[in-house]
């Protein structure tokens, strides 16, 4: 598809999966507007966009703070006259279980809830005004399944795959199309700090989570963000696209390589 005149918003766009769709955007001819609370990084990512002659934009904004939100698409507005799609990739990444303090609450569910709804809300009426658009919002795996000391982390994700519908029913009348994606475990900076930044000795391990045996690439999850909100995907909404390399898919048996069920006729 291709985006030019469109304006294009992605939250958490500093790093990461955020950075990728930003850079996948700007490649095909659309503005790309990064959010994040992480000026350097997300004024790095501007930069490099610009040197190729990409039309790239960041704004320092706290999605958990509705106000700040609304200023900021207002300021987009104002700048580059329209919004059409909007990618809600910044996240909280605490991980707590019986240890969660208030304060661990109000954070995650800030900014993973609340602030995608303050997004949306902001969002609304400039892409009402422009005709329509789509929004994606970044779920994960960890939306469907236990894992341990995560109740904020998951909980969070699990909300956003129910508020993804609710807000594609209430956005329909606008022409406004909203998903969500699931993720597994790519390689993004929250995973390579866990690693400790030694992929060769863990990717083999977070790997075999996979049916394809490897993690994936914040590029991979950015092209089936871009295809959610591209014309070929003009009759999908209220849908959530795993992007896992078959993650869900996996039972107990895991990759089957060690099963020793021979099974009966």
């Amino acid at each position: 598809m291709d985006w030019t005149g469109r304006v294009a918003i992605v939250t958490g766009g500093a790093s990461g999966i955020g950075a990728a769709a930003a850079c996948e955007f700007a490649a095909g001819g659309a503005s790309a507007v990064i959010f994040d609370i992480n000026q350097a990084a997300g004024e790095q990512v501007v930069n490099d966009l610009r040197g190729n002659g990409r039309a790239a934009y960041f704004w320092r904004v706290d999605i958990s703070d509705a106000e700040a939100c609304r200023n900021a698409v207002q300021q987009v507005v104002a700048q580059l006259g329209r919004v059409d799609y909007l990618v809600n990739s910044a996240a909280s990444f605490i991980g707590k279980g019986l240890d969660v303090t208030t304060a661990d609450w109000e954070r995650s569910l800030g900014v993973n809830v609340r602030g995608y709804a303050n997004m949306v809300q902001a969002a609304h009426a400039p892409m009402r005004a422009a005709g329509g658009g789509a929004i994606v919002n970044i779920a994960s795996i960890s939306g469907h399944i236990a894992q341990p000391n995560r109740w904020t982390y998951n909980a969070c994700k699990g909300a956003i795959l129910t508020m993804t519908k609710c807000m594609a029913l209430d956005l329909a009348p606008d022409k406004i199309r909203a998903n969500a994606i699931s993720p597994g475990w790519i390689w993004t900076p929250e995973v390579a700090k866990a690693a400790s930044n030694d992929r060769a000795k863990w990717e083999p391990v977070w790997g075999r989570y996979h049916m394809l045996r490897r993690l994936g690439e914040p590029r991979e999850v950015a092209r089936a963000i871009l295809f959610l909100c591209s014309d070929d995907a003009s009759f999908i909404t209220g849908a959530e696209l795993p992007v896992d390399g078959g993650y869900l898919g996996l039972g107990s048996e895991g990759l089957g390589d060690t099963s020793t069920f021979a099974g009966t006729a």
